[in-house]
């Protein structure tokens, strides 16, 4: 299994990006699907979730900025952010927890980041 993120990039205060990744391989199901961030000297946090069934858990710092988003037929998972802020920058990292495939059981993988860099 691979997640793909894209979508990072350099952004003014204000302004908004949207985050996209997808899952290949023989995948049947991804229970959970998440973006975490990481900025440069911290840990590294969730940002938001969402489960198959659609519910959605987001950090306090980004409710009401951030919205993610899942399309099951691609695999995929988006994050639409608005609002954005100096201290959103970090390295966004894509998550696929409970990962179902004909050889695969209940796996989490993690893509590799991409870089959101808000700065005027």
């Amino acid at each position: 299994v691979q997640l793909q993120a894209s979508g990072g990039g350099l952004v003014q205060p204000g302004g908004s990006l949207r985050l996209s990744c997808a899952a290949s391989g023989s995948i049947f199901r991804i229970d959970v699907m998440g973006w975490y961030r990481q900025a440069p000297g911290k840990q590294r946090e969730l940002v938001a979730t969402i489960i198959n069934g659609g519910s959605t858990n987001y950090a306090d710092s980004v409710k009401g900025r951030f919205t993610i988003s899942r399309d099951n037929a691609k695999k995929s998972v988006y994050l639409q952010m608005n609002s954005l802020k100096p201290e959103d920058t970090a390295v966004y990292y894509c998550k696929a927890e409970r990962v179902w495939g004909a050889t695969i059981y209940g796996m989490d993988y993690w893509g590799k980041g991409t870089l959101v860099t808000v700065s005027s």
